[in-house]
This record gives C-alpha cells, structure tokens and sequence, in this order.
C-alpha cells in the first residue's frame, strides 16, 4: 500500500513538473488571470500607489547609502570567499552552485546510478572543461625537483601554493590513473601517490612501485615439453612512478632526462599493448587512454629538458614529431612550447606558420599567442621606429598593423607589458595560470622576455603604444586601468589568482586586494560625482555635511 501511494506521489511529481516545463504560457495566464480577480480583496491598487509614492518621496542621500551598502556587502562576499578558499581549497559559492543549484536547475545529477555506469572518458573531459574554466595547466612549467626546488633551497620559501599543488594533484589523477589500476599492485600504489601531500611520501611510493616491478614472475608452461626449464619474464615497469621520480626527485634536468627516459621505454611499452586491446571493452578502452596521455607527457618532457640542455633544433623536431603522432591532444598546448623554442633559433618563418595554424578564433587564445603575433608585427618595423618622427608624419600601414597587434594582445591581457618592460618584478611562474590574469603575465614573460629583447626595438614600441590600449575606456580612473579585467572576472578568478600567485611574495596579496576593493568602490565614487553635478551646490554641502 506504501509502496502504491509511493508511486502515485512521483507520477504526481513527474506530471507537475512536465506541465511546467512545456505548459508554462498556460500557466502563465493563470496566475494573470488570478491576480485580476483577485485585484480587489488584496488591494493591488492600493498597494501600487503607496509604492510609487514611496519612490517618489526617496533623497539621493538614499541611492549613495543603498550603493555603499552594496560595496560593503561585496566586500564582505570577497572576505568570506577568500577564508574559506583557504581553509577547504575551493570556492564557497562555485561549490554550492555545482553541488545544489545545477540538479534544480536540470543539470546533471552527481548521484544518478546512470551517471555511475558513464565511461571513464566522459568523465575525465567533464572535468576537464570544467577545470579549463577557472586555471588552465602552465604548458612552461618548470621541474620541482631540478628547478622550483632551487628556490627553496636558496631562501628557505615554497615556490608553490597549496591551491597550485592541490590542482596538479587533480591532473595527475586526472591523465595518470583509470579504473582498472587496482588489478595491478604497481599501478595502485602510483594511484595513492599521487593523493600524497607529502613530496617524500610521494617519492617512496614510486620507489616502492619500481620495486615490485623488479620482481620475477614464473610461468607454469616449460619452455620445452617434458623439461624442467621455466620461462622468468620481468613484469612490465611502471612509467608513472618514472615520471614522479623526474619530476620531484631528480635535482638536475640531466638527471630528469634519464629518468623521463627510462619512463619513455616503460610507457611505448605498455601504450602498444594497450592499443591492441583498446577495442575489447570500456576497461581496456580507458586504460588506452591513460596509456596515451602518459606517452604523451612523458615525449613533451623530454622535448622540454632537451630546451633547457640547450639542445633546441632537437626539441623541436620531438614536439613537431608529437603533435603529429597526437593531433588531437590540443589540451596539452603543445604549440606554445614549440613557439617558445622556435623563437629561440629565431626561425620566425616557422613561428608565423604556427601562428596561422593555431592563432584562430574557434580555438582558445593565449598571451603567447597574441604576444607572439605582435612581436613579430613589431619586428618588421621596431628597429627604425621613432616616436617624434611617427608624431610628424603619421604611422605608416607596417606600423599601424604592429600597434593594433599590440593592442590586441593588452586587451587580452593587459598584465603582460609591465613584467616585459621590467616595471614589476619577476617571480617563478607557478604550475597553472589564470588566463589573462597575473599568473598567465609571469608565466609567459619568464620564458619570452629574453625574445623580445633579442628583437631590437620591440620593447621600446611596446612601451610607447601599450598604454593607448585604454584611451577609449572612460568609466574609472587611468590609474585602475590595469585591473578591469579583474574587476570583470568575479570573485572566482580574484581568489584564484591570489592562491596561485601570494605564497612566494605574500606582500601580492595586499596589492591585489587593494586594486580590487579599488575597482569595487568605482561605482560608488562614479555615482557620487553625478549627483554631485546634478545637485545645487549649496545641497550637496549640506547633504555631505550630514
């Protein structure tokens, strides 16, 4: 009997909640309908009047504190946002949105047994758009254990935040690990590895995962009939647990290089066994495709320690030879570490015809991209280009394609020109950046600086045209110019660029902050000033005495 009231309960449900999908003009016109009848017993009328006449009756003393309260609220908003940011590791509101308020509003149910059943790769790109929306990975990323270890070991402070190594976690779960890695014990312990906060932990489980790989396995098949010779084959090693050691142990890029390709070997092993049996079920599928991405990073590493060996024109050749075995792997963003290294043997030829491949508008831009294109626009005129002459006689059409190349990439990110023309201090960029944030500025003038020097006269254009970027923007003052994009971002983008950026320079947080409660209370400042011009004199005096 339960179970039937049950079931007619939810039918009852479903039918209500079909009608309001497909029948909402109906119902719509009921309620319309309700409130004309009812016009009278509730007073509508009435209660239109008062409320107009309440509008009416309002000072502007009223709008100036109805705005000041919002700021305040805001900033309370941000002050929350930021504590528990760095108490849980996430976003309050971006958690209760995802959690919460996307079942109600027909998003995907994160406890529906169908969503439980979906393949692995479904999941792992859901995640990753959802990823790509607030930090992006650093394509440059540096190497703990022979580079960001350096700084530490030289002033005693993290190079990293927990907010960036947390993310990292989540990759390398994310590209690293499938659902079948319980049935190997090497795999399973790599899989709780990379969980580990503890970098030494962390290098003893990979330790411990090479370890049983070195273990001999006997076949119970002779290797000749009616003999007493056993077959002793090696278990295949663990690629992953190669991969920790190179990025986190391994204190010199020599030594990482090594170890990248003993992993290489590891790794095309168990890439070609994989995609053999790719097509036997969800599993092996799954499987293949954890396969293909520690290929995949395993080869870019190896290209990138070949750069920072100085072996370039070979780096290069590996990451045109990876892009074409991987096409379809663009999340990796592979082309911009091959930008990087063509700008370094100066073959901007070939750094143009990067660009004209990946510099589209349906694909994701990039400060190196934009950047890349406007050095090159520069370069063909940078060298002769004057200032005084360009007043006199006007910009030719080279050099108005070069300052719009400019102005495109400072409207992208107006950060970058600042660390390029050495106005801010460099730090170690950090593993992932914000697009068109702080984080993505370093991360980019770290490893291009040096290239738009080499340029003669590109720096100088840059400092003489960056700025015209904002001449058109009149709503807040020149000075807080440089943050509207934060302004503009949310409260989302603002705490992830504190977490990714204050944890080596802790004195970035009062900066950022101070820019933003500045760009915050703009509306507030630009509200004042029109009333202050709309007002007598004599009252605005008054009102501002009391």
């Amino acid at each position: 009997m339960a179970e039937a009231a049950t079931g007619f309960l939810e039918q009852l449900k479903s039918c209500i909640v079909w009608s309001w999908t497909y029948l909402w003009t109906v119902w719509f016109f009921i309620v319309l309908f309700l409130v004309y009848i009812l016009r009278v017993p509730l007073k509508i009328n009435d209660n239109l009047s008062t409320v107009s006449m309440f509008l009416n009756t309002l000072t502007p003393k009223f709008y100036v504190a109805l705005t000041g309260t919002s700021s305040l609220i805001s900033g309370l908003i941000l002050i929350f946002e930021w504590w528990y940011f760095r108490k849980y590791g996430t976003s309050f509101i971006e958690q209760v949105s995802v959690s919460h308020l996307r079942p109600l509003l027909g998003g995907v149910d994160n406890n529906s047994s169908n969503n439980s059943n979906s393949s692995n790769g479904d999941s792992d790109s859901n995640r990753q758009s959802v990823s790509e929306c607030k930090v992006w990975r650093n394509p440059l990323n540096l190497f703990r254990g022979a580079e960001y270890n350096r700084y530490t070991w030289v002033t005693g402070r993290e190079p990293l935040t927990y907010y960036d190594m947390n993310l990292s976690a989540q990759d390398h779960q994310t590209f690293f690990t499938c659902d079948s890695d319980h049935l190997r014990p090497a795999d399973a312990i790599m899989q709780k590895a990379w969980r580990e906060r503890n970098p030494q932990a962390r290098i003893s489980a990979a330790h411990e995962a090479l370890e049983i790989n070195e273990i001999r396995s006997r076949v119970e098949v002779p290797l000749i009939a009616s003999s007493t010779i056993w077959e002793i084959k090696l278990l295949p090693k663990c690629a992953t647990a190669y991969i920790l050691l190179a990025e986190e142990e391994a204190t010199t890029i020599a030594e990482a290089e090594k170890l990248f390709k003993q992993a290489l070997k590891a790794g095309d092993g168990c890439y070609r066994r994989s995609q053999q049996l790719q097509h036997h079920g969800s599993q092996y599928e799954a499987q293949h495709r954890r396969d293909t991405n520690v290929l995949v990073y395993i080869k870019r590493r190896l290209a990138m320690c070949a750069r920072r060996l100085g072996r370039t024109r070979e780096a290069v050749k590996m990451m045109r030879d990876l892009m074409k075995e991987f096409p379809l792997l663009s999340m990796f963003n592979i082309h911009e570490n091959l930008l990087e290294a063509l700008l370094e043997l100066q073959a901007y030829a070939d750094v143009q015809a990067v660009l004209a491949k990946y510099d589209d508008i349906s694909l994701p831009k990039s400060a190196t991209i934009c950047y890349t294109a406007a050095l090159l626009k520069a370069r063909a005129v940078s060298d002769k280009f004057s200032p005084e002459a360009a007043s006199r006689r006007g910009l030719s059409t080279a050099e108005m394609n070069a300052v719009e190349a400019i102005h495109r990439a400072v409207e992208f990110n107006p950060h970058v020109p600042k660390y390029l023309l050495e106005m801010k201090s460099l730090i170690l960029p950090p593993e992932h950046i914000l697009k068109r944030g702080d984080s993505e500025a370093i991360a980019y003038a770290f490893f291009h600086l040096a290239h738009w020097k080499r340029v003669e006269g590109a720096l100088n254009l840059l400092h003489c045209t960056w700025e015209g970027t904002f001449h058109e923007v009149s709503v807040y003052p020149k000075k807080e110019l440089p943050f509207f994009i934060l302004f503009t971002a949310g409260l989302c983008s603002f705490t992830a660029m504190l977490a990714l950026l204050t944890h080596q320079f802790p004195e970035l947080m009062g900066v950022f902050a101070k820019a933003f409660l500045s760009t915050l209370f703009a509306p507030l400042n630009f509200v004042m000033e029109k009333v202050e011009s709309i007002l007598p004199s004599s009252l605005w005096h008054q009102l501002t005495r009391i």
